[in-house]
Formats: C-alpha cells, sequence, structure tokens
C-alpha cells in the first residue's frame, strides 16, 4: 500500500551474513506465530510494482496487460497458459535493485533463488515450522488464486526474481513451505504469492 509502505526494519541471518526486511512487504508486524494475519502481509503477481494489486481487497479483472505497468490496481486474473498478467510475457522484471518493478523499498530487492536457498539451509528443519524458528519468521502466508481471486492460507510461497526455464519457461520460481516440506517450485506469474525483500 504506497500511502502505508511496510515498516523497514533489518534482521540479519549471521550465518549467511544477509541482512532481510524483518516482515514480509505489507506487513504490519514480524510474524508471531505461522498463522499470524497481521504478519502475512500483501500478495503480488510476479513483476508487478505496488499499484495496489497486492492488496487483500483489490478487485479483480479478467483483462490482461500489454504493458509492464498495467495502469490500474485490480489483481488480474487469469486460467489459460501462459498463465501471466502480462502478454506478451517479460522475463526482465523484478530484476535487481534497480530492476523494473521492484516492489522493494530502496535498497532492497526480491532475492534470487539462490539467496533463499542458502537461508532454507539454515533453518532446524525443512518445513513450515523451520520457516518460522528462522532468523526471517516467515509464516503461512498462503497466496490468491490466478482463476478466481480467492485465498488459500494452507502454506506460504515466497517469490524469487527467478524464472523458470525448460517445460516451465512460463513461470517464475518460489519457496513453497508447508507443514511436509519447504522447496522451491514453479509458479504461474499470475498467481499471487508474498515477497520478503532482502538488502543489496
Amino acid at each position: 500500500d504506497p500511502s502505508n509502505p511496510t515498516e523497514i526494519v533489518d534482521v540479519i541471518n549471521p550465518v549467511t551474513g544477509r541482512v532481510w526486511m524483518d516482515r514480509n512487504l505489507g506487513a504490519t508486524h514480524v510474524a508471531r506465530s505461522i498463522s499470524d494475519t497481521l504478519a502475512f502481509g500483501s500478495y503480488y503477481q510476479w513483476g508487478r510494482f505496488s499499484d495496489g494489486h497486492q492488496c487483500r481487497t483489490s478487485g479483480v479483472t479478467n483483462t490482461l496487460s500489454g504493458l509492464n505497468t498495467p495502469g490500474h490496481g485490480n489483481f488480474i486474473l487469469s486460467s489459460t497458459s501462459p498463465f501471466d498478467w502480462r502478454v506478451p510475457q517479460n522475463i526482465h522484471l523484478w530484476q535487481g535493485v534497480n530492476g523494473i518493478n521492484n516492489p522493494c523499498p530502496i535498497g532492497y530487492r526480491v532475492p534470487t533463488e539462490a539467496e533463499i536457498v542458502a537461508e532454507r539451509a539454515t533453518w532446524a528443519t525443512s518445513d513450515i515450522d523451520g520457516a518460522f524458528d528462522s532468523w526471517l519468521k516467515l509464516s503461512r502466508s498462503g497466496g490468491r488464486n490466478h482463476y478466481s481471486g480467492s485465498f488459500n492460507y494452507n502454506f506460504g510461497i515466497y517469490w524469487s526474481s527467478n524464472v523458470a526455464g525448460g517445460l516451465w519457461s512460463n513461470a517464475s520460481r518460489a519457496l513453497m513451505v508447508s507443514f511436509t516440506g519447504a522447496n522451491m517450485a514453479n509458479s504461474y506469474r499470475v498467481g499471487g504469492h508474498s515477497v520478503r525483500c532482502i538488502k543489496e
């Protein structure tokens, strides 16, 4: 929410030496439990800026965007390939601290897959409990469905800045945490997921 920006508080993982924001973009505070709704924050479509679409209360539209900035704050729905809010797709969004549509505060950016994997390797367990017990206090923030706009809070999904490859080249990479595991996965860019910013 541009009118109510996320408070910037740093947290350092002493093992990796990396500095992160201590809460998800759009969150009121650091997670106090895995299901702390005030810690869930916003739900970003991959590559989009903070234009209002990320708010839980944003409207929805089935009209895809031909631009990097759709010019409205609606969550764009899509139930057909390539499952992206932008057509044609643009794999060059969110790339680095000066990247197009970087939603993070100045000096911060969306983490790479490698940075997320390095972080996960420091957890006691590779699941939602390990995610919450980690320095980042990741929660079960859930996600926003790409064809209905509804929410599912059975897991946490955190975007990376990396795009997927091969048969999944139309998707991007995200960390999915649940009661049974914490793994990088391919996710359609039109889905709404959490963003945890890393300091450059």
